[in-house]
């Protein structure tokens, strides 16, 4: 699948899909089905640290360092892949837009984080008419950047990773839950139950519980 088969056309209003689900399907597809179609949500520590560490820049706002334009909390979006949201961070080096994404926790590389990034990028793209060969991810506990390539193979990740989105938000079905140590840190656990609904057995046993008709004596 190559990027240039993103929908030449455009999508409608209604056919925008959050940048944020990109992130969260990557990581797990059942997460994203929870949110994004059943619109369960719950906190906990690391969604906490995450949401402090987004308020740093959640301000709208623009101004100059060293010759550099930064606008924070910049609305995004892209008719041709169909995305919608906004950048923490966008450095303006020249005219060449450069996406920030701010991350709380160590300096780490993980394929989600980048494909947020790089759907902010090609929004960025289409809104200023402009290439994004590159951005950086922020790491607010080590302060360090860490700078992500948009190279040919992640933005083809990144259209499979949204056509196959979209077609978890059109037909609104719940992918199984890998139980696995994604879910150690999941925010939605408790919600997704995985160690329930991976254990075949057990969920049928479960299920057959549930509708049994007992006779009456």
């Amino acid at each position: 699948m190559d990027a240039d088969d993103a929908s030449p056309d455009g999508w409608g209003d209604d056919e925008l899909i959050p940048i944020s689900a990109v992130q969260h399907y990557s990581y797990c597809p059942r997460q994203a089905a929870l949110i994004h179609v059943d619109l369960v949500w719950e906190e906990n520590l690391y969604t906490l640290r995450g949401r402090f560490v987004h308020e740093l820049v959640d301000q709208p706002g623009a101004e100059t360092r060293d010759g550099i334009r930064v606008e924070r909390s910049l609305p995004l979006w892209s008719r041709r892949w169909g995305l919608i949201g906004k950048a923490d961070v966008v450095e303006f080096h020249g005219n060449t837009p450069y996406p920030v994404d701010y991350k709380h926790g160590p300096r780490r590389r993980q394929e989600h984080d980048a494909l947020q990034l790089c759907a902010q990028a090609v929004c960025l793209e289409e809104m200023t008419g402009m290439p994004v060969p590159r951005g950086a991810l922020f790491h607010a506990t080590s302060h360090r950047r860490q700078e992500v390539k948009f190279d040919a193979p992640l933005r083809c990740r990144l259209l499979e990773v949204v056509t196959q989105l979209r077609r978890v938000l059109a037909t609104a079905d719940l992918p199984p839950a890998p139980n696995d140590k994604r879910c150690r840190q999941c925010s939605l656990r408790p919600s997704c139950l995985p160690e329930v609904v991976a254990d075949q057995r057990r969920m049928a046993r479960w299920l057959s519980g549930l509708y049994r008709v007992e006779d009456d004596p």
